[in-house]
């Protein structure tokens, strides 16, 4: 019998937004969910007990980093990426497609799969669905995802018909060589690039190899906001209601808010992270650059109206302070700032769906925050 479960509990009444809960050998997940980055098996400047401390229910980590370094097989002597970063809460691998594809100069595609070599010493390695599945077996996440083609924006249409019939293909293969289907859920990734057509097929059929949850990737890849919402909507409904739903690369907080409303239970970002170590932060009125000389004098809170430790504790003049002298606490306070805003984000989507007033929060969220509907 599968560990891994999905519940809907209840819809939005003017939207598609759902309430979900996930159930998987690590614990209950309930969406929709924002899921924090850990590339090398951590979340960046933050400890696991920080990321229980802020709410974190899940956490991904990438196969094609950790294939590389320190070794699967390394990871899987070690008992499993669980007990190797000492998360005993659940974690998603990507199939690490993205990375390989990201570097085009780098690898070579064929229907077998992908000869690349290392950003780290040059040396060639080859991944296709077999070994990807091998690699995420090793590491042991709760949710894994097949091997699959993230197409660029833009592309021929022709080129990513052809793409699109590889990942099918490639879903086929992952899925009939994953040997830990019982315990690690195994998700088939919905491409198609932007066009609507190709979109629908590449999601009816991966629907019908009948996985417990899809990905919509392929998105976030630099189109233009509103193309990429209208290709959301164009496959949403042809997603089981019974399967859980991934947009995969995406944490802008407006964009969470409005890929909850197209139907999506599951999101993840490096964003957050990112932009927090290069002096960022998100408020309840907008983002804020704290490195900025004006905040040199300023003793409030990075956001008056959060709750979390950070904004308890340190002002924005102390830790414009700690990113001009270089100090390591200005990233990991920023981090955990970030992160946190984004987590009690989805708490409060949660509460508006069950009440069915996702419409307004967005309404008062945006207009708070400076965002045009």
């Amino acid at each position: 019998m599968s560990q891994f479960k999905y519940e809907l509990i209840k819809e939005d009444k003017y939207t598609h937004a759902r309430l979900g809960r996930i159930c998987t050998p690590h614990g209950i997940i309930e969406t929709p969910i924002f899921m924090p980055v850990g590339t090398q098996a951590t979340v960046k400047a933050m400890t696991p007990e920080e990321l229980k401390e802020i709410g974190a229910q899940i956490i991904l980590s990438n196969t094609y980093h950790l294939y590389l370094r320190p070794g699967h097989n390394l990871v899987k002597k070690a008992g499993g990426l669980h007990s190797f970063m000492h998360w005993d809460r659940p974690i998603l691998t990507d199939s690490g497609g993205f990375q390989v594809f990201s570097q085009a100069n780098l690898r070579e595609i064929s229907e077998d799969g992908v000869y690349f070599k290392s950003y780290l010493d040059g040396s060639r390695h080859f991944i296709g669905p077999e070994k990807a599945m091998e690699i995420e077996n090793a590491l042991g996440a709760d949710i894994i995802m097949c091997f699959d083609e993230c197409t660029p924006y833009p592309a021929e249409k022709e080129y990513v018909r052809k793409s699109s019939d590889m990942t099918i293909n490639w879903a086929k293969r992952c899925k009939s060589s994953n040997q830990r289907p019982d315990d690690q859920a195994l998700f088939g990734i919905l491409q198609g690039g932007l066009y609507k057509d190709i979109r629908i097929e590449n999601a009816k059929r991966m629907v019908d190899l009948d996985f417990p949850g899809y990905s919509i990737g392929g998105l976030s890849v630099g189109e233009p906001k509103d193309i990429m919402l209208d290709t959301l909507a164009n496959v949403e409904e042809y997603i089981p209601k019974n399967k859980p739903r991934y947009l995969m690369g995406v944490g802008s907080p407006d964009l969470l808010i409005e890929g909850a409303i197209r139907g999506v239970d599951m999101f993840d970002c490096v964003l957050p992270t990112r932009i927090a170590r290069n002096g960022s932060v998100f408020t309840s009125h907008g983002k804020l650059v704290v490195r900025n000389a004006k905040y040199a004098q300023d003793f409030s809170p990075l956001d008056s109206e959060c709750d979390c430790y950070v904004c308890r504790n340190y002002t924005r003049a102390y830790i414009r302070h700690l990113f001009n002298a270089g100090e390591i606490l200005a990233a990991r306070l920023a981090s955990y700032h970030n992160l946190y805003f984004l987590i009690k984000l989805m708490s409060r989507m949660r509460e508006a769906i069950k009440t069915d007033s996702l419409l307004d929060f967005r309404k008062e969220f945006f207009a708070k925050y400076g965002y045009q509907l």
